[in-house]
């Protein structure tokens, strides 16, 4: 199995370096002799991006365990009710989040370990119990509307994720992929990570984002491959060093979102690097639909097409588009603990509307819970946003829906101005009036510091409704 290096720096790569298997063998003897972890029992992580991570999933699986990554940007109350929910016996951290895993575990009656745990050597091998329908991975679900639910992963689930987007990306042994988004959720651990390894590729992965050092990494070390998000994208392009980094050893940068910015995507392009969009969800695997290198260039916008053994087809119409409905060997089948996710026939109902061209590929236009119904005409609030992401004071908005007494609803956008940058009301509708529709413009305008977000970064929009139906949001 390949080696993975957290930093850049040789020092600090030197010290976490080791073979992922003798790591995993290593770890999955401590869980089961030492901590009496058996199959079907689940362990928690707390801690930035660490190799350890990685071990500890392919540690546990050979015993059949299971492995709960917890998002450290949760408010320790969370936590409380996801361990409530799952209800690991064990809590393994990394040293910044020592103290919060230590007062985590006296408050929930978990076992704590630090990492040096997982080093132990004086155990024999733990029996291998290892099975394609062995739950291998829980991951729940940001929680937008209702309560966050674990999706849980099979290993087939896991291992059809890897081959799929490891054939997709094209992966192999000489690439070097760069790891910066977090992997306590899929879209840092299994869009190219896991894959990587699958494919015995080069992995860098760094704890956690921070623009200057990932272009440092990405001149110095020359990866091949790496995942980003449009806020982690438009930090880099609004680095100072953005156009002095050479990144021509980059032959993708593979995007997981639903929804690109244009002027985001255009930018990469300007500097000779491909953009290539990766659609799914936490459920999905996540590698579902994507954008492959020799179409980024002329299909900016598009998801781009189901990948190898994943189906996609439209259900309930809404307007112009359809709920995007999945089915594939990647994609999961329950929620914990055992909850359907998909129905009888295995199609997952993404909760995404789409829209297919006629050469097969798609599009998301949205959130069917977002859509905009306004005087009998649907709106959907991405049409908004992308023509208002290419106003240059325009750092980020959202658009949503407000009730209205004539209209039923009406259309709402909360904008973020670039620092320093100046636009009013009228500014941004005669922006709009050049690319939408009149009933598309938005009638009440909400100018923000910042939006509302979920601690996996996507946007809030009932937040914003309640806010501004209460009158709190200053317009």
């Amino acid at each position: 199995m390949p080696q993975a290096r957290r930093r850049c720096s040789s020092t600090e790569a030197g010290a976490a370096t080791g073979d992922l298997r003798q790591a995993a063998d290593r770890a999955a003897a401590v869980a089961w002799h030492a901590w009496g972890v058996r199959p079907g029992d689940r362990v928690a992580w707390l801690g930035a991006n660490h190799p350890a991570q990685v071990t500890l999933l392919f540690g546990l699986a050979r015993i059949g365990a299971v492995l709960l990554p917890l998002n450290f940007r949760l408010a320790f109350a969370e936590w409380q009710r996801l361990v409530a929910d799952c209800t690991p016996a064990h809590l393994v951290h990394d040293a910044d989040w020592a103290q919060a895993a230590q007062d985590l575990g006296q408050a929930s009656g978990l076992a704590v370990h630090p990492l040096a745990a997982l080093e132990r050597a004086d155990l024999p091998p733990a029996p291998d119990h290892a099975s394609p329908d062995a739950p291998a991975l829980l991951v729940y679900t940001s929680g937008t509307s209702g309560g966050p639910k674990a999706a849980v992963h099979t290993q087939a689930n896991l291992l059809a994720n890897m081959r799929i987007a490891a054939e997709v990306q094209e992966m192999g042994a000489g690439d070097t992929v760069l790891t910066v988004l977090p992997m306590f959720h899929v879209g840092g651990l299994c869009i190219q990570t896991l894959p990587a390894l699958h494919a015995g590729a080069r992995v860098i992965l760094h704890p956690r984002f921070h623009a200057g050092e990932a272009l440092a990494c990405i001149a110095a070390e020359r990866p091949t491959l790496t995942l980003q998000v449009p806020a982690t994208m438009k930090a880099l392009l609004e680095h100072p060093q953005w156009a002095a980094s050479d990144l021509s050893g980059l032959r993708a940068v593979w995007a997981g979102s639903s929804l690109l910015p244009a002027p985001l995507v255009e930018a990469f392009h300007a500097r000779g690097v491909p953009v290539c969009n990766v659609y799914g969800a936490t459920e999905t695997g996540p590698f579902s639909i994507a954008l492959p290198p020799q179409h980024a260039m002329d299909h900016v916008g598009s998801c781009g097409w189901p990948a190898p053994g994943v189906e996609a087809k439209p259900g309930s119409p809404h307007g112009d588009a359809a709920e995007l409905l999945l089915r594939g060997p990647n994609i999961v089948q329950r929620y914990w603990p055992d909850l359907p996710a998909c129905d009888a026939d295995g199609w997952f109902a993404t909760g995404d509307l789409a829209q297919q061209a006629g050469d097969g590929s798609w599009r998301i236009v949205g959130r069917a819970k977002d859509l905009i119904i306004s005087g009998g005409e649907n709106i959907h609030p991405a049409e908004i946003e992308h023509a208002l992401a290419l106003h240059p004071a325009v750092a980020e908005c959202a658009a949503f829906a407000l009730p209205d007494a004539n209209w039923g609803e009406l259309a709402a956008v909360a904008v973020v101005l670039v620092a320093g940058a100046s636009a009013s009301e009228d500014d941004l509708r005669s922006h709009l009036h050049q690319r939408l529709a009149r009933f598309k413009i938005p009638r009440r305008w909400f100018f923000l510091p910042q939006l509302p977000k979920t601690a996996l970064g996507k946007v809030q929009r009932g937040v914003l409704a309640q806010q501004a139906a209460a009158s709190i949001v200053v317009g």
